[in-house]
């Protein structure tokens, strides 16, 4: 089974505007990356024209060659860039963010995935924009728990892996991964650090069937995760994985009520969620009210 045209609630705002336009020669100055444009994000325009973005550290090509994603595959050109972390710090104030989410591409070719890397850059937003609230949406690390512990001895505020599938479908969608490494490495957050906000995020419209979806929003529960976002799959230009079907609006209304009922603090679900979708609004704030991420 294969959807072929998106449904009208797809429909969003072209990217543009003066703030977007502010936002773009920004990070262009800055040479920073985000995954707002490396992964063809449909929200790139409200959250560009919020005066807000996602942050992509460590590069711009990916050791992993997961199907469902738009960012480019290959062997990374060089080590990380040093000053990589003060630059994104720069950003975050010149932004005056409440909440700035700092993601990166999976490093496999470096012996710690690139931890250290994320370690710095959210210690430079600290020294940078002390008032700020950060989230780290980070990979696996190969299930490496000093990896983790380097991130987490930063003291961001967010702690986001997303498990992206079910189960059964990792191997096709996600073949680098391991379903259990993800709860894992979300059970081991809250063990080396109880005071942080876990969370995860999954796509739907690969294949799934609904018991499926809510085993998995179960095992994140029993993980520890206390925040969820749940947003449907879109097939990248070229990708080869299609779309098996597009949820309706309510089908993730139905779903963020489930998932609500199993204890989970904070549930985004719908069509255009993404990882970092609203993000400031899951976490508690006592910085100043500048833009959210």
């Amino acid at each position: 089974m294969q959807a072929t045209r998106k449904p009208e609630w797809f429909k969003v705002p072209p990217p543009w505007g003066r703030e977007f336009a502010r936002v773009d020669r920004l990070m262009k100055r800055e040479a920073l990356n985000t995954v707002c444009k490396s992964a063809l994000c449909p929200n790139i325009g409200e959250c560009f024209n919020r005066g807000t973005a996602t942050f992509l550290l460590l590069g711009d090509r990916c050791t992993r060659n997961c199907p469902y994603c738009n960012i480019d595959f290959g062997k990374p050109a060089a080590l990380p860039d040093p000053d990589e972390p003060r630059r994104v710090a720069e950003a975050v104030r010149a932004l005056d963010l409440r909440h700035a989410v700092l993601t990166g591409v999976a490093r496999d070719d470096l012996p710690d995935g690139g931890s250290a890397h994320f370690a710095r850059a959210v210690r430079a937003v600290r020294e940078s924009s002390p008032g700020t609230t950060v989230e780290v949406l980070i990979p696996d690390f190969r299930g490496v728990r000093a990896s983790l512990e380097t991130v987490l001895a930063a003291r961001p505020e967010v702690l986001n892996h997303n498990v992206e599938t079910v189960a059964r479908l990792y191997r096709p969608i996600r073949p680098s991964g391991d379903y259990e490494r993800s709860m894992t490495l979300l059970a081991r957050a809250r063990e080396i650090a109880p005071d942080l906000v876990r969370k995860s995020g999954m796509m739907v419209g690969l294949g799934e069937t609904t018991d499926e979806v809510l085993r998995t929003l179960e095992d994140l529960s029993k993980a520890a995760c206390q925040v969820v976002t749940i947003g449907q799959y879109l097939r990248p230009p070229g990708g080869p994985v299609p779309v098996d079907r597009y949820y309706r609006p309510e089908e993730f209304d139905q779903l963020k009520r489930s998932a609500l009922a199993m204890g989970f603090e904070h549930v985004e679900a719908g069509p255009l969620v993404r990882s970092s979708y609203h993000a400031a609004d899951q976490v508690i704030r006592k910085g100043p009210s500048g833009p959210a991420a």
